[in-house]
């Protein structure tokens, strides 16, 4: 581990140096990808040089405990030795955390698509409010949503709605969403108070550079039409929504929320690129066949990940057990302490299968 951090450390001062060179700082690209890997290992660097420091004032502890005569003083040395010996297993605990693998898509922008499933207008309604808590936790993010898609049902419901969300560290808070989610409660239009269980499906892709995913325009079907939904300002007026349909693959990917044609055109270039890159990516997981399998991070579409118990006020992730007793406050976009638990989880679980 030692050497890992040594590495880690030398590297940080090698980019550091870099990114002071006028040649570098002209090279957008270049100074972009050196700085993402600079952000990356500071944190690591940081805790190894507390964790020397500990290390340093420690050893120090150790002479003065050989060489203090006055045993008032030795027992202050002694005890010092003992503290600076605990923090510095915390910090050892920590460092193998930071130095676990990054997964590369946690820095990217991501596309989420919501599909009501069992349940009819109710999985409808719960996928607009799945909607409503995603937007509202990326606003206290500080990270941008946007609309792409969306299929309204006249109650306010969404069929479906694809949107994109972008800002740095996106993929790493929402990557533990994709799944299903279900619903518990007592429909508004229950007249015996039953509770009815719902389904909705979440499906969240990193979005991919251009320069990583290349589409042919001879592999796409390109059709315009009339925006649909239940509402907006200009639906029905203009043939501005746009459906691309890869011909390689079969993906048909739509894009109706812009008055533009061309700004349709290009975010549903986005929405193709992202499910292209995820086929990619889920195809070089099956050719590593002893890679680890967490339950956290599978992001398997099929699998029953949360319920939201709207009678019992709780929300509970299957994955890792975890129960909430605040509902209200978790469709609100509370979603840290839930996100920041499946991280942990994520992470020991790696810990265990030993990726250090």
């Amino acid at each position: 581990m030692i050497n890992k951090l040594r590495e880690a450390e030398n590297r940080y001062k090698e980019i550091e140096a870099l990114l002071q060179k006028p040649e570098i700082v002209a090279d957008q690209n270049e100074y972009k990808k050196l700085m993402r890997e600079y952000k990356n290992l500071a944190p690591i660097v940081e805790k190894y040089r507390e964790y020397e420091s500990a290390e340093k004032q420690r050893d120090d502890a150790a002479e003065m405990m050989k060489a203090e005569t006055d045993a008032s003083m030795r027992a202050l040395a002694e005890e010092e030795y003992f503290s600076l010996s605990e923090r510095m297993k915390a910090l050892e605990d920590e460092l193998k955390v930071l130095l676990l693998p990054r997964d590369e898509n946690d820095d990217r922008n991501v596309v989420v698509e919501i599909r009501g499933g069992a349940g009819g207008e109710e999985a409808a309604l719960f996928a607009a409010a799945l909607y409503r808590m995603y937007t509202m936790y990326a606003e206290s993010k500080r990270f941008k949503c946007e609309l792409a898609s969306a299929n309204e049902t006249e109650l306010g419901g969404f069929k479906e709605v694809t949107f994109t969300v972008s800002g740095e560290g996106a993929y790493s808070r929402f990557k533990y969403e994709s799944g299903v989610h279900r619903v518990q409660r007592v429909p508004d239009t229950e007249s015996q108070g039953r509770i009815h269980t719902s389904t909705a499906t979440v499906a969240v892709l990193p979005e991919a550079e251009d320069v990583e995913i290349e589409v042919k325009e001879s592999d796409l079907i390109i059709e315009t039409c009339k925006s649909s939904g239940a509402g907006g300002q200009h639906v029905n007026k203009t043939e501005s929504a746009i459906r691309l349909i890869h011909k390689p693959t079969g993906i048909v990917v739509e894009c109706q929320d812009e008055r533009s044609q061309y700004k349709n055109k290009e975010k549903a270039m986005k929405l193709l690129r992202a499910k292209l890159y995820d086929i990619k990516q889920r195809e070089q997981t099956e050719k590593i066949a002893s890679e680890r399998r967490s339950q956290v991070g599978t992001g398997d579409r099929s699998e029953r990940i949360r319920t939201y118990n709207y009678p019992q006020g709780r929300v509970t992730d299957h994955r890792i057990g975890l129960t909430l007793y605040s509902l209200d406050a978790f469709l609100d976009g509370d979603l840290d302490a839930m996100i920041d638990a499946l991280a942990t989880v994520d992470a020991a679980e790696k810990l265990k299968g030993g990726e250090l």
